[in-house]
């Protein structure tokens, strides 16, 4: 059984970091991005109430469709985009190896 995916991190300059993510935990990829010190501040704690974990999906597998709570709290974002996601409503699975996103808060 696989335990660890990689996901990619693309900052402003281009360059795409590697992010090791336990798939064991159950961990949201918000838990995984804010202990590998991007720049989330996760201020709700994961409820889908204050957007400071949005990220942009870049590449990756279709992920299961956005809640209302969640599509709510994208909708209001000045920087949306058709791929915006809440980091903490995307669980990790195995699934999500090699998916590429954007951490939001660095492109304000």
């Amino acid at each position: 059984m696989q335990e660890d995916i990689t996901v990619y991190v693309e900052t402003p300059a281009g360059e795409r970091i590697a992010v090791p993510a336990p798939t064991d935990m159950g961990l949201s990829l918000m838990e995984v991005l804010k202990a590998s010190e991007f720049n989330i501040q996760a201020t709700c704690g994961g409820m889908a109430l204050c957007a400071t974990c949005h990220v942009e999906l870049l590449e990756g597998p279709e992920l299961p469709e956005a809640s209302d709570d969640e599509m709510y709290m994208l909708e209001n974002l000045p920087n949306l985009t058709n791929h915006s996601r809440l980091s903490c409503q995307i669980k990790v699975t195995p699934a999500l190896d090699g998916t590429v996103l954007r951490v939001m808060a660095d492109f304000e």
